[in-house]
């Protein structure tokens, strides 16, 4: 079955009676996830070896548009699960990349810091074969329910640079807080918390240092189309702010005030 077809089963059998129980109790369409995942629209965008779709970025904004007008907390979650789904395609392991290929595994981003409460910023200490990550992570998008976050740290070394890391949902020391009155609680916008959270060296997500630049080349053209065929960045207001920031900077060719004002919301 072709992804156009896949899609108008699920939107009309899974995603509608979901979306509207999301919209009116406020709860993460867990149901309209999975069937997403089942139908091959999860992968649609990883490599067709062994078992992803092999799409492209229009693909997977068509899909969002499509959904968007059905269910606008399901949309919120592949907008997030699209961006970091390309992260982990590029520089994720063998077996990360085919259980997301394969529709199997919901990953999201957590790359901004949260500094409420003057909490410290994050740190990544290294202990032989295992970093402690600690770190408030705000605006990630199905907090709680992801199977895994795209998860950006400082460098473990010394240059001062940012490091990319995937790490799983059910690592101890990650936890999500009391969500706020208020929130979008139907896609589980929310901080997570890592007090610390341990993971294997080999979790990183590129070069160390490099996730900066991983931020740029990888994730922000996802966002920018995203989050423009919505014509709406309340999904993830700090990156939402980087994607016009990103498309000022395409316009005018500041390259220098893109980076700063992207450093500072990383921050």
């Amino acid at each position: 079955m072709s992804y156009p077809s896949a899609l108008h089963d699920v939107l009309d059998h899974i995603i509608a009676p979901a979306g509207e129980l999301a919209c009116q109790e406020g709860k993460f369409p867990r149901a309209a996830v999975m069937a997403l995942g089942r139908a091959g629209l999860l992968g649609l965008t990883c490599s067709a070896e062994p078992a992803g779709g092999g799409t492209d970025l229009a693909r997977a904004a068509e899909v969002v548009a499509r959904v968007m007008p059905v269910c606008p907390a399901t949309a919120a979650v592949l907008q997030s699960h699209y961006a970091a789904a390309a992260v982990v395609e590029a520089y994720g392991g063998r077996w990360l990349r085919g259980e997301v290929a394969a529709g199997r595994h919901l990953c999201t981003l957590a790359v901004v810091e949260d500094g409420a409460g003057g909490a410290v910023r994050s740190t990544a200490r290294r202990t032989g074969g295992v970093v402690a990550l600690r770190a408030r992570k705000r605006d990630v998008v199905a907090a709680g329910e992801a199977d895994s976050y795209v998860w950006a740290s400082p460098s473990v070394g010394s240059d001062g640079g940012l490091t990319l890391w995937g790490v799983p949902a059910h690592a101890p020391g990650l936890f999500v807080p009391a969500r706020p009155t208020g929130a979008p609680l139907a896609s589980a916008t929310s901080t997570v918390v890592a007090d610390p959270v341990r993971v294997p060296a080999e979790a990183m997500l590129g070069t160390d240092g490099e996730g900066f630049k991983i931020l740029l080349g990888a994730v922000l053209p996802w966002l920018l189309e995203l989050c423009g065929v919505v014509g709406s960045d309340a999904v993830h207001p700090s990156l939402g702010a980087l994607a016009r920031s990103a498309s000022g900077a395409a316009r005018t060719g500041d390259g220098q005030a893109f980076a700063a004002s992207a450093a500072m919301a990383l921050r």
